[in-house]
């Protein structure tokens, strides 16, 4: 069931995903070669925590830790570890969600480590851009497929894969509501965009092949052909002038780039 909410709601997600920005930025603010990645998640919920909000992926379903940190090939939900040490040219996509006052927060960003070589710089921006490309298709009277076709599209003209297996989704009370946001799919096609839905838009973009494997710890996606991966998502909330972003990834980009 699609739930529609009131622009009270909304201002609540609103809250809740700029504390997700912010969150990411505090953790971008640390992306650096030698740092662990299970140093990014104290960091993380700390800063949660701090200001007021507990993080909604620990514990989600027997998730062990505050963020999903993939590095290079993984495109997904990798698990924070002590023995996974950032270095120079790695990229770390940083998934992050909140629960404060009943609602939930829910963004991912992709960092790079140092200097990055050119051809994942680009799937870095691409994917961004892909993102971008999706969201402006989140207004109501549009369907879910004319989101999913932008990003396919875009994604695809460059030659990169686009993961199947994973999607967007609705965000409210709960961290997964309907409807599913796919990748890819058809314009014109699939539920219809109403004033009041709130979706996550992520593009999970592969360097090569869409093809992707679940690993054996039960949670960490990477791609098959072992190529780098790259991963962004917003909240929207849908309105009928347009798309309402409730992210703020310019509180993230102000940090890494100071």
């Amino acid at each position: 069931m699609i739930y529609l909410k009131t622009d009270e709601e909304i201002e609540l997600l609103r809250e809740n995903n700029i504390l997700v920005s912010q969150t990411l930025a505090e953790v971008g603010r640390h992306i650096r070669p030698g740092v662990t990645t299970l140093e990014l998640d104290r960091i993380a919920e700390e800063f949660i925590r701090a200001h007021g909000a507990v993080p909604a992926f620990l514990g989600y379903q027997g998730f062990p830790a505050s963020l999903c940190i993939s590095v290079n090939e993984q495109v997904v939900h990798g698990i924070p570890s002590s023995k996974c040490v950032l270095k120079e040219g790695d990229i770390v996509s940083v998934d992050c969600g909140t629960f404060m006052k009943g609602f939930v927060g829910d963004s991912a960003y992709t960092f790079a480590v140092g200097e990055v070589s050119e051809d994942v710089r680009q799937l870095m921006q691409v994917t961004k851009e892909a993102l971008y490309k999706g969201t402006a298709q989140a207004k109501a009277g549009n369907r879910v497929g004319d989101v999913s076709a932008a990003v396919q599209e875009y994604a695809e003209s460059f030659g990169y894969g686009v993961v199947r297996e994973l999607e967007g989704h609705g965000l409210g009370r709960k961290m997964h509501e309907d409807p599913g946001v796919p990748n890819y799919g058809a314009r014109g096609r699939g539920p219809l965009l109403k004033e009041g839905m709130v979706i996550c838009i992520e593009p999970m973009i592969n360097m090569g092949t869409k093809a992707v494997v679940f690993e054996r710890d039960g949670w960490t996606v990477r791609t098959r052909d072992r190529k780098p991966a790259a991963h962004y998502e917003f909240a929207v909330a849908v309105r009928k002038s347009g798309p309402d972003v409730l992210t703020d990834f310019s509180i993230i980009e102000q940090a890494i780039n100071n």
